[in-house]
C-alpha cells in the first residue's frame, strides 16, 4: 500500500499543486517525489500539529497538500487542528495515514489507533475513505485528491487480494445470498469472502458488501445496503477498528428505518493492551476467517426469522 502511496503521489507530482509534507517518515519510500519536486516535498519532523495547519494555509492558496504520518500522531495528535484549520474551513487536505488499528502491535498500544473512523466521520466536510489493496488506493486517491474537500485515507498494512472495482461513494456487492448480509471494510474482506465461500458448501449464503468510503456514502450505495438488509433482516459488520463509530455505526444509521439483527466483529469497548503480531490482535478480536464464520451461525441463529 505504501509503495503504491509513493508511486501514485509521483505521477500526480506533475500536477504543481500537489504538496507533500511528512511527520518524520516514509523518507527513503518517498525519495523519488523528494528529488524531482524538491520544492514540493516538506518534512516537519515530530510536529505534526503545525503540520496540519501549514497544510491548511497551502491549501487556502490553491495548493492540494498531502499530509503523512503514523495514524495516532496524525490523528489523534491533531484533531483540534483537523477541526478547526480544515473542516470548519472546509479545505482540500489530503490526510494519509499509516499504522491504524494494530498494524504497529509490536510496538505497543501508544502506536495503536482504533478511534480514527470514529473521530473523521464526526466531523462535518471530512471525508473518509478505507481502500485495502494497491489499486483502490490509486483510484480512489485520483478521484478525490483535488476535489477540494478535507479527506483522510487510512493505508492498512495488509491488503486483499480480490479484484475489486472502487469508486468514491459507492459499496461493492462481491456474493450473492439470503441468509445475512455481510458488511466488510479493509483487509477483513479477504477473510469475509473466504468464510462465505466456504459456508456456500454448507448451503448458507450470504450477500457480501464491501465499503471503501465510510462518508459521504452514496445514494446508490445506501440503496443497495437498505434493499439486502429487507431481504436477510440479519446483519454482521467486520471492521479493523472499534466497534463504536466506524463501520457499524456508519451501516446502523443508513439502516435506521429496518429491522434487522446486528452482529459487530471489530475492536470492543477497551483498550488492547497485550502485545503481539498483527495476527494475534486478529484473533484475539474474532478477526478471522473461522471469527467470521463463528459470527455468521451465531447471528444466523438468534435471528432465525
Amino acid at each position: 500500500m505504501r509503495k503504491q502511496f509513493a508511486k501514485t503521489l509521483l505521477d500526480l507530482g506533475k500536477d504543481e499543486r500537489l504538496v507533500l509534507l511528512i511527520g518524520d517518515i516514509s523518507h527513503y519510500l518517498l525519495k523519488d517525489f523528494e528529488d524531482k519536486y524538491k520544492d514540493r516535498f516538506y518534512n516537519m519532523g515530530v510536529a505534526e500539529q503545525a503540520m496540519m495547519s501549514i497544510a491548511s494555509g497551502l491549501a487556502i492558496n490553491g495548493l492540494f497538500p498531502v499530509v503523512h504520518s503514523i495514524t495516532p500522531f496524525v490523528v489523534e495528535r491533531c484533531f483540534e487542528q483537523i477541526k478547526d484549520d480544515l473542516c470548519y474551513q472546509n479545505l482540500g487536505v489530503n490526510i494519509v495515514s499509516v499504522g491504524g488499528a494494530f498494524d504497529y502491535a509490536a510496538l505497543g498500544c501508544t502506536h495503536h489507533c482504533y478511534e480514527d473512523f470514529a473521530l473523521m466521520r464526526v466531523l462535518p466536510n471530512m471525508q473518509v475513505i478505507y481502500p485495502a489493496s494497491p489499486h483502490e488506493f490509486d483510484i480512489l486517491f485520483r478521484q478525490t485528491f483535488a476535489n477540494g474537500s478535507p479527506t483522510y485515507f487510512r493505508l492498512p498494512a495488509k491488503i486483499h487480494f480480490l479484484p475489486t472495482k472502487p469508486n468514491f461513494g459507492d459499496v461493492e456487492k462481491l456474493k450473492e445470498g439470503k441468509e445475512v448480509t455481510v458488511v466488510a471494510a479493509g483487509p477483513q474482506l479477504q477473510n469475509a469472502y473466504d468464510a462465505i465461500q466456504e459456508l456456500e458448501k454448507e448451503s448458507i449464503t450470504c450477500d457480501l458488501i464491501y465499503m471503501t468510503t465510510l462518508k459521504p456514502v452514496s445514494e446508490a450505495a445506501k440503496a443497495a445496503i437498505t434493499a439486502s438488509l429487507k431481504k436477510t433482516k440479519r446483519l454482521l459488520t467486520i471492521e479493523e477498528h472499534s466497534v463504536i463509530g466506524g463501520v457499524g455505526d456508519t451501516v446502523a444509521l443508513i439502516a435506521s428505518n429496518i429491522s434487522f439483527g446486528h452482529h459487530r466483529l471489530g475492536i470492543k469497548d477497551k483498550f488492547l493492551t497485550n502485545y503481539g503480531t498483527y495476527e494475534e490482535h486478529c484473533e484475539a478480536n474474532g478477526l478471522t476467517k473461522s471469527g467470521i464464520k463463528k459470527a455468521i451461525y451465531e447471528i444466523k441463529s438468534e435471528n432465525n426469522l
